[in-house]
Order: C-alpha cells, then structure tokens, then sequence
C-alpha cells in the first residue's frame, strides 16, 4: 500500500543520516485497511537546509511553512501511476500565543524524540508512526488499542484544549469512523470555549461530517454530547429533546444513502436542508458556514428554496386526493425556485408519505421539470423579427406568453408566435 516513491525518498533521507515516517491520517487508515494517497512524513535528524536540498533533488518543493519547515514535494509518477504530492515536515513544537486556532508559534525540530512530536497531535489514533522501510509501528499513546476498540480518545488534555476546531474534527471522527468517543474527553470537550472557532474553517469540519461519513446521524449524536449543539448552533433542534435528535438523524443517514449519483455542490444542498429542516430560518445558520456557492452553483439560494417548500409534496397529494387538481403550472412554476428533483429527495429522506413521493416524482419527471422549468418558446429575437421596438414591451410580451406555456395554452413556437400576434392586434 506505500507507494514506490514513497519508498524511495525515505532511503534517500535515511542514506543522509536522517528517518523519515508517515505519520497523522495515513497511519491510521493503514491500519484500518483503508488505502489513501495523500502522504504525510515527518523527518528526524535531518535539518531543514539539508532536507529542502534532499527533496529538490527528488521534485519540484513548494514551501508550506517555512518557519516551521513543512514542504510539499511533487514525486514523480511511477510506470502507469501519477505523479504524488507528498507533506514532508520536521517534527513541530508549538506554543500558544493567542486565542483562536492561528495563535501559535510553530517551529521545526528535527532533534524531537518521537513521544514529544506524538504529544502535540489531538487523539491516539491519530498519534501513530510508521517506519516505511522497516515496518515499525511507534505508537506512545496506545493509538492501535484505541482503533481496535474504536474509540477516541484526547492525547494530552493540556495541549487539546488550546484548539477549539478539534472539537469539530470530534464530530466529523466520530461520523466518518463510526467510533464512539471517550467518556474523559466528552467531559473535557464539553469545558473548551467555542466561541473562538475560525468560521472559514467550519465549513471545512462539518462538510466532511455530512457528506464523508455514511452514518452522519454518529455525527449529529457527538455534537449533541460534546455541547456543540448547544453552543455553535442551538437553532439545529429547537425542541430540544431526544426524539428530535432521533429523527434528524435518521433524516441525515436516509438523505446521505441517496446521494451518489448527484453531483457534488447538490449533495451539499440536499444535506444542509435536510440538517436545517426545523429551523424557522436557516439563513443564519448558513451565514455561519460562509457558503454561499460551489462553482456556478448556488448552494444557500437552493437550501433556503428546499427549506421553504418543505412538505410540499405531501400537502399537493392531499388536494389531489381531496379533489382539488395540482396543474401543470403549478409544477412548472415551482421549478422556477426550486430543484423539484432536490425536493424529492430531501422529502423523502424526511419520512414524508411515499405515496406522496412517488406522485411527485411521477409527476416531474413526466413534465420534465426535474431539475428546471422549461425555456421560454418566445425569445425577444422572434418578438423583434415581428417588428416590435426594443423596449420593456419585449420583456412584458415574453413573460405573458411564458406564462401561458406554463399552463399549457401554447406548446409549440408557432403557437407562441400565434398568442404573441394575438396580444399585439389586441
């Protein structure tokens, strides 16, 4: 599971006096039989000057943190393989200076024993290093005990603490893992103030808790018992109760178990408006993760549009059912504000009737307004072609015939032509 390169560049640092060992995350997916690709060494014995020179020689070396020397080397691709981009640091000794997540001072040194440079890390399974050319495994916080017993666990309560986002890298471990947390570090979790939490670096935490995880309901559970949700977003369960939290969850997990077949920005949606379902106004709440669009796509516009037709489905099958006809505008006309496709999927991840569901479903993907409402027939082009001036009548005769495509009164250009020459005579 280590790549060649890998490989190669932990000799040339060890033919240069110096140990190299992939530390953090890799570590411990390794021993999870997890395979990944992005590599973190930590060097020992080597300075800085020396090791720069040493990975020059192996790639191209981007500096990271010069002060604290963590470069990044691009390796090159084995036969068949691309190319890695490889974290390469000295062990670091921090101090905190300040309050919030930045507020350190960092320094590399490469004379570090390897508890002390475990020390700094935030829980045992992550505290774990691996000697590539040996097979070792250096584990001073018993980081293997804790992954068989699938359980988190702090590494130093003193040094834990001075980082408030490690609270909410908890909860995305806890959900991407499916571990269970310690009771000691609950306790200490629950003491460590929040309020100095960098908010672009939210996102960052609770993205990979909703959408990397396949049980995010785990999450949800460890947010709850870490104060999180009380603190950072008590408007997240405004009932406040057991049940509530029960059926978010079970909301999430049904949510996340139909998404792959989507493209990224709208897994994002269709998991923020089901997280924020029960809030009167989730505009705040989104305002806190700085989201507002994911490439070309609007992530906030598309949440706060799921938000406000939740339960739509089920309410147009009861008038159905009650006698009273849901048009074919009143389809197309949603579709003007909101993904009816989305809509579907968060309804029906929220236990919504599947009757209901499947109506809907019926229903947009005969009118073919899954994703969008149709194009207008009628472009200002034609109108001009017919000899209307530019001018706002162009806009108010497209928007009339528009609508009446919406209800079926016109299907084709012609007739749209047709409806358009009729609104001119007249």
């Amino acid at each position: 599971m280590i790549a060649p390169s890998i490989l190669g560049l932990c000799q040339a640092v060890a033919d240069a006096g110096g140990r190299a060992l992939l530390v953090g995350g890799w570590v411990r997916d390794y021993l999870l039989g997890r395979e990944r690709s992005d590599y973190d060494l930590e060097v020992y014995r080597l300075e800085a000057a020396p090791l720069r020179a040493l990975l020059a020689r192996l790639g191209p070396v981007n500096s990271v943190g010069e002060a604290y020397t963590v470069y990044k080397v691009r390796l090159p691709a084995a036969a068949g393989s691309p190319s890695l981009v490889v974290d390469v640091g000295l062990p670091r000794r921090e101090s905190k200076i300040g309050r919030g997540h930045r507020a350190f001072l960092v320094t590399g040194d490469p004379s570090m024993s390897y508890e002390e440079a475990a020390r700094r890390r935030d829980l045992t399974i992550n505290a774990m290093m691996l000697d590539p050319l040996t097979g070792e495994l250096l584990d001073p916080y018993h980081g293997r005990e804790d992954l068989a017993a699938r359980l988190l666990r702090v590494v130093d309560p003193a040094t834990f603490v001075e980082d408030s986002l490690r609270v909410l890298r908890l909860v995305q471990f806890a959900a991407r893992l499916s571990f269970a947390i310690e009771p000691a570090t609950i306790a200490l979790c629950r003491t460590i103030d929040l309020s100095d939490l960098p908010a672009e670096r939210l996102w960052g935490e609770v993205e990979k808790w909703l959408l990397q995880a396949q049980t995010p309901s785990i999450g949800l559970r460890a947010a709850a018992d870490l104060g999180v949700l009380d603190r950072l977003w008590p408007e997240l369960l405004p009932h406040r109760d057991a049940d509530a939290l029960t059926r978010l969850g079970a909301a999430l997990d049904a949510g996340r178990a139909e998404l792959d077949d989507l493209p990224y920005p709208k897994r994002v949606a269709v998991m923020l408006a089901l997280l924020c379902r029960s809030m009167s106004d989730p505009g705040p709440f989104l305002e806190s993760l700085r989201l507002q669009r994911l490439g070309q796509y609007d992530v906030r516009r598309q949440v706060l549009a799921l938000h406000a037709h939740r339960g739509l489905p089920a309410r147009w099958r009861e008038e159905e059912e009650a006698g009273t006809p849901v048009t074919n505008g009143q389809f197309r006309r949603l579709a003007l504000v909101v993904e009816p496709g989305l809509l579907a999927r968060v309804e029906a991840a929220s236990l919504a009737p599947p009757s209901a569901i499947a109506w809907f479903r019926s229903r947009i993907e005969d009118l073919d307004v899954e994703v969008a409402a149709p194009a207008p027939l009628l472009l200002g082009r034609h109108l001009l072609a017919l000899g209307v001036e530019p001018g706002p009548r162009v806009g108010q005769l497209t928007r009339h015939v528009y609508e009446m495509q919406l209800d079926d009164q016109v299907t084709t250009l012609d007739d749209a032509l047709l409806a358009a020459r009729q609104l001119l005579s007249s």
